[in-house]
């Protein structure tokens, strides 16, 4: 959220509100402002009306930067010695919770952090039997309660860690866009390609 109080007193007052997943961030630290790359120092740091030197995960803070840069809600402000992933082919172990089957092909709302982006279903890698945990790869319908390894392609990047890495910046959610149900909770893992492929 981007605080600019209109008032005479804080006039030249700006500073970005949120939560930080993880980490901390102090007076002086280098950020990035993602997806844009735009880089810059932290000013101060603001808890309602206290400044701090210093913040922890989970604080939810205002920043203000040394420099007037465009940062809007959905954008992230990272250290610019820790920048996540970034990237539109996004791999999903996803938990079906609509009793309408998740259809490969369908285009979805995927809430991300706080950001939101139209997503297609491309693949279903494989289902997961609950009962011994093993690969069903003959079986790509994914139902209520099924749990399932896809791969959605978003109408712009995300910008994630993995879920093992960082679970705020590594799960999504995905709501049915006709009627705004949620109908699947994931969490980002590895690429089955990039597992097969890399060396």
């Amino acid at each position: 959220y981007v605080i600019r109080p209109q008032s005479d007193e804080y006039h030249d007052y700006r500073a970005y509100a949120g939560r930080l997943a993880s980490g901390r961030i102090k007076v002086g630290d280098k950020v990035t402002i993602l997806p844009s790359y735009t880089k810059s120092t932290v000013k101060a740091i603001d808890e309602a009306n206290v400044s701090l030197s210093e913040a922890f995960a989970p604080q939810s803070i205002a920043i203000r930067l040394n420099d007037n840069v465009d940062v809007s809600r959905g954008d992230m402000i990272v250290k610019s010695d820790n920048i996540p992933s970034l990237n539109a082919n996004i791999s999903v172990l996803v938990c079906w919770l609509n009793h309408r089957p998740l259809s490969i092909g369908a285009k979805y709302i995927i809430r991300h952090t706080t950001d939101e982006v139209f997503g297609i279903v491309k693949d279903v890698y494989f289902k997961v039997d609950i009962n011994n945990l093993e690969n069903i790869t003959d079986d790509k319908t994914v139902k209520m309660n099924d749990i399932a390894h896809i791969k959605i392609k978003t109408s712009r990047p995300l910008k994630y860690d993995l879920y093992s890495q960082n679970r705020t910046t590594g799960s999504l959610v995905i709501i049915n866009e006709s009627t705004l149900e949620t109908v699947g909770a994931g969490m980002i893992v590895e690429s089955l390609e990039e597992q097969t492929f890399s060396i």
